[in-house]
């Protein structure tokens, strides 16, 4: 295995953003309406920054030249006292955006807070943090903000900016939580935390990014909201009306009747500012989009990441590490018990699916082994168990799911054996992606969609390499990228700039990150066409054959299987009825189901005819027939068939194989021949007819 190793001025050199890149961010300006929107809000920002500065009078200042419309003295005219309303709208506009900034950063990092905690980590948490949300939901926030502010008519902005967070959290945290509640099952929070990331990283950095969207857009809201609030109590005279905002001009306009004298300039300009005001934060809303969710960003700056990449890549220098001592073993390597240096000893393991009035055994008294630098391929429909079987290997299954008996032992290098299911979470975290890692299926939803390629290998070292320095991540990186096929300059691309199979490669390169012993691969392929399932698979076999790991292997394809596996198990209803060598499952595949898949697969050569096909459909796991779980499709079955549960029994074969086993009643006995009624032989395919659908 080799590992890349860089100067720290070479990293610092590497992660320097170029002008073009820095500046990325102002292509979501590029639509007309959000730069409006920008413009209008930057005006209003800059007025409430240096308004009582550039104010051509003292707001408060009384004089002669009363209810005075506009002119060139008084460019808004003036109060029924002679006020100047122009000094009292740019001092007012500081207090109307203070209070509305204000209250949107405190009610939205409320809502943050509580809709992230609630939605992740589900629970008590959850109900209580719900209920209190609801709580606030179901009040009335108009009575409330009036009652609240009726009793703090002195607190001037602070106690306003307090009263409108507590009455407007609530609704953005109802939002984020849904939210997180859907993220909270994608693959990449899955894969998050099977990398051993603390809850609080997962939560603010796999979550969190995908929500700065709504998040942005709750913000923008509630700003908006919060000045039409403090305008309204100010409006009724609930705040402290000494001190000016666009609520207190409205205020005073109306205790002296303006509309009713015709003073136009006296209410006009604070409403409109108002309107003026929410229509530019709305405007600006429209393109928080765009500057957040990289699928919407403009292409054109991805030559400029090739070419930092790129130069990354030039100046990190690449050290070679002797490889880790494993055992590497020739295809079809003769198969002895005593010397076969098991690594992953699965025995009798039972998992449930546990629901209020149900108990679904989804796995169900399996037992398999797994050798160093070994194939193990599980083959079996949907519904069978086999993705289960890999979640509960890694534990990261998650109720209902249930790991209700039976032990997962792995043998380390110097040979001691830990039971995976007796770690508790600090020595998960350690274990994880450092001996045993997985590759999800479906690696559009395996990698975070907001996070670039070279940030999520860099999270997995950050969280188990916290030693490594920046230079050296960056520099691994890179050298993943290399490991699986990926040009290096994709290293800042983000997972929907990448293809299907580009994709994959990158979820094996996380996996690969930090030299695990066991890789448990859930259906890499499924959704790939068959050429890029092709290069992948050839992938994995030249890093299997090149890094010594061993590999479980989870897949609908039999013929992926055959190719790729050393030994191959077939489930059926959460049990594991057939096990052998991968050349012995092929040349003579003893289940009839197992026979009933192989047989499915059309033939490329040799005369053409019908595919056989399984009839029926899988049994409902939580109605199990009596005996065997196959026997209502099955061709062969006779009576014993629907009331005995067959166990795994050796079957005799070719000493250079494996000895297969097979849960079957046919083969009761020695194994050597089948044990069937005579009647059934003539519908089990035959070793000339299997031959011929190969």
């Amino acid at each position: 295995m080799a590992i890349a190793t860089a100067t720290v001025a070479e990293a610092e050199n590497a992660e320097t953003d170029t002008p073009t890149s820095r500046f990325a961010w102002m292509r979501a300006f590029r639509r007309p309406w959000t730069l409006t929107g920008v413009v209008i809000v930057a005006i209003f920002c800059l007025f409430a920054i240096i308004g009582p500065w550039v104010a051509p009078y003292d707001p408060s200042a009384v004089s002669k030249e009363t209810l005075q419309p506009p002119s060139p003295e008084h460019w808004l005219g003036t109060t029924q006292t002679g006020q100047d309303v122009l000094s009292q709208m740019l001092y007012g506009t500081q207090i109307s955006i203070i209070v509305g900034v204000g209250a949107a950063i405190i009610a939205t990092l409320l809502s943050v807070l509580v809709g992230l905690a609630a939605g992740y980590l589900g629970g008590l948490s959850d109900e209580l943090l719900s209920l209190l949300a609801n709580v606030f939901l179901v009040i009335p926030a108009l009575p409330l903000t009036v009652i609240l502010a009726a009793y703090l008519p002195k607190s001037g902005s602070i106690g306003i900016i307090l009263v409108i967070s507590i009455t407007g959290w609530a609704w953005g945290a109802r939002v984020l939580r849904a939210q997180t509640l859907s993220l909270r099952k994608r693959d990449f929070v899955e894969a998050a935390r099977a990398t051993g990331e603390r809850t609080s990283s997962i939560i603010f950095r796999d979550i969190f990014p995908n929500q700065i969207a709504v998040i942005a857009a709750s913000f923008l809201g509630t700003v908006t909201g919060a000045i039409l609030t403090q305008a309204s109590l100010a409006f009724l005279g609930l705040t402290n009306v000494t001190e000016w905002s666009w609520g207190t001009i409205l205020y005073w306009a109306q205790v002296s009747s303006a509309m009713l004298t015709g003073s136009w300039w006296w209410f006009v300009p604070a409403g409109l500012a108002i309107a003026l005001l929410g229509t530019g934060l709305s405007l600006v809303n429209f393109g928080i989009d765009e500057f957040i969710n990289p699928r919407l960003r403009q292409a054109g700056i991805g030559t400029k990441k090739a070419q930092r990449a790129q130069a990354r890549a030039q100046r990190a220098r690449v050290v070679r590490r002797p490889a880790r001592a494993r055992g590497e073993r020739a295809p079809h390597r003769p198969y002895d018990p005593a010397t076969s240096d098991v690594i992953l000893r699965i025995q009798n393991l039972h998992v449930d699916y546990v629901g209020e009035n149900s108990v679904t055994p989804a796995v169900n008294d399996v037992s398999l082994t797994l050798r160093r630098g070994e194939v193990l391929g599980i083959a079996g429909e949907s519904g069978s168990g086999k993705s289960t079987l890999a979640y509960a290997i890694t534990r990261l299954h998650k109720p209902p799911a249930q790991i209700t008996g039976g032990g997962i032992l792995y043998t380390n290098a110097d040979g001691s054996t830990t039971d995976i299911l007796r770690m508790s979470d600090s020595e998960l975290r350690e274990f994880r992606w450092d001996e045993l890692s997985i590759v999800f299926q479906s690696a559009m939803h395996a990698l975070n969609p907001v996070l670039t390629v070279g940030a999520q290998l860099d999270d997995v070292l950050r969280a188990h390499r916290p030693e490594m320095s920046s230079a050296d991540r960056a520099a691994r990186v890179i050298e993943l990228l290399g490991l699986v096929g990926i040009q290096t300059d994709r290293v800042d691309a983000y997972p929907h700039e990448l293809s299907g199979g580009m994709r994959q490669r990158a979820m094996i390169a996380v996996g690969l990150a930090l030299d695990p012993e066991i890789i448990v691969m859930d259906e890499p392929t499924t959704a790939l066409d068959v050429v890029i399932q092709r290069q992948i698979i050839e992938k994995i076999i030249e890093l299997k054959d090149r890094l010594g790991f061993a590999v479980v292997f989870i897949t609908h394809d039999l013929s992926l299987l055959i190719e790729l596996s050393d030994t191959i198990a077939v489930m059926y209803a959460g049990r594991v009825v057939e096990l052998a060598d991968a050349g012995e499952f092929y040349r003579n595949p003893r289940h009839p189901y197992s026979q009933g898949l192989l047989a499915s697969f059309p033939t490329l050569s040799g005369p053409k005819r019908e595919l056989a096909g399984i009839p029926g459909s899988p049994p409902d796991l939580r109605k199990l027939p009596a005996g065997c779980a196959f026997a209502p499709r099955c061709p062969l079955a006779f009576d014993r068939c629907v009331q005995v549960v067959p166990p795994l029994v050796p079957l005799a074969g070719p000493a250079e194989w494996r000895q297969a086993e097979a849960a079957c009643l046919l083969y009761e006995g020695d194994g050597s021949a089948p044990d069937r009624p005579t009647d059934a032989v003539a519908e089990l395919p035959h070793a000339d007819q299997m031959e011929d659908a190969r």
